[in-house]
């Protein structure tokens, strides 16, 4: 039997217009899995008429699955520009994060030395700093899957043995409360910065 997005926590998000870029939104290799693979828009832009703005802020680069039948995401890995951002992912996600879930993100003003456990909005985040540049890169090498081995994979395959492997994954990190995190982040970079215009 097909996963349907709706069959998952994903549902919500996806009727609010906030799974975005997706280069995976559907089902997976296992069965009663769906996984998607892009931003999530976390605060939106005040739209004027109909023009379509950028969100304000994203989770971007997103691996996530969710299981069909089950209220929360399994596992989800992204990208905050900002450790701050963790309040308006708490926020959206809401009653999608489970203690049951493994929640991973990688913020761009974070000490590069630095590992963290937060327990916030009723889960418990692992916080990383970007090192590797893309979060997939970061969480093959913290999870010690062999690169090459996946290149053979489709992006649905991928998605799963990240998702399978996070599942087992027990660290003791830095435990901080979201206050101590606010306190230790450094400024928040400008991504457009040196960009050509």
């Amino acid at each position: 039997m097909s996963t349907s997005i709706a069959d998952t926590a994903f549902a919500r998000l996806d009727s609010e217009g906030r799974l975005l870029n997706a280069v995976l939104k559907a089902e997976t290799h296992q069965p009663g899995r769906f996984g998607f693979r892009g931003d999530i828009a976390l605060k939106f832009q005040v739209k004027l008429a109909d023009e379509a703005r950028p969100p304000e802020t994203c989770a971007e680069q997103v691996i996530a699955v969710a299981n069909a039948g089950e209220p929360y995401l399994a596992y989800v890995s992204g990208f905050l520009l900002s450790f701050e951002y963790l309040r308006q992912v708490a926020e959206v996600f809401g009653d999608l994060l489970s203690p049951q879930g493994k929640y991973f993100f990688f913020c761009d003003n974070i000490d590069l030395a630095s590992r963290y456990q937060v327990d916030y909005g009723g889960a418990s985040f692992y916080i990383l700093p970007i090192d590797e540049a893309t979060v997939y890169n970061e969480m093959l090498e913290m999870l010690y899957l062999e690169k090459t081995v996946l290149k053979k994979l489709d992006t649905a395959a991928k998605t799963d043995a990240i998702a399978n492997k996070a599942a087992g994954f027990k660290a003791n990190f830095e435990k901080i409360t979201f206050e101590q995190g606010l306190e230790r982040m450094g400024p928040v970079r400008n991504p457009y910065e040196n960009r050509p215009v």
